[in-house]
């Protein structure tokens, strides 16, 4: 039975899929102590199609942004699901790191990573609330338009 951060999840329509396995020669997580630290994960639905590919501020906007980076957060919690099995045994979202495919005048990367952090804190309440870090960049596996990576403490 699912713990009740899925239950909550679920209520909002959100279903976690299968993790996406890595592209390169690296893993989708590493758990040392009680920490879990979880590789970027690009805004790819469960379809394995990208919510939204290109640049900000020229071809996607920070609204489908946004939906890419809550994209990205739903597969940071696939792989910490694959970590431990159950969401219940994060004790805390300790940080989030967004990477955004931006166009060199795009300014509003924090209001795109905003789409994961809203998902973390609807998970976890103020257990995740986090710190965060937000990087424009030129490009992106993919041509994906958002990637985020994650810090959790675990239990």
């Amino acid at each position: 039975m699912a713990g009740s951060v899925e239950q909550k999840l679920t209520a909002e329509g959100i279903v976690l899929p299968e993790p996406v396995a890595p592209v390169a020669n690296y893993v989708g997580f590493v758990r040392t102590g009680n920490l879990l630290f979880v590789s970027g994960q690009v805004c790819f639905d469960a379809a394995g199609k990208l919510i939204a590919k290109g640049k900000l501020g020229a071809t996607v906007t920070t609204e489908q942004g946004a939906a890419a980076a809550r994209g990205c957060a739903i597969n940071l919690l696939a792989q910490v699901k694959a970590a431990l099995g159950d969401l219940d045994k994060v004790v805390r979202v300790v940080r989030i790191g967004g990477f955004v495919n931006s166009a060199p005048d795009f300014l509003d990367g924090p209001k795109v990573l905003n789409g994961a952090s809203d998902l973390m804190v609807l998970a976890f309440g103020d257990k995740g609330r986090h710190a965060r870090t937000t990087v424009g960049v030129a490009s992106l596996p993919a041509d994906a338009a958002v990637e985020v990576e994650g810090l959790f403490e675990v239990s």
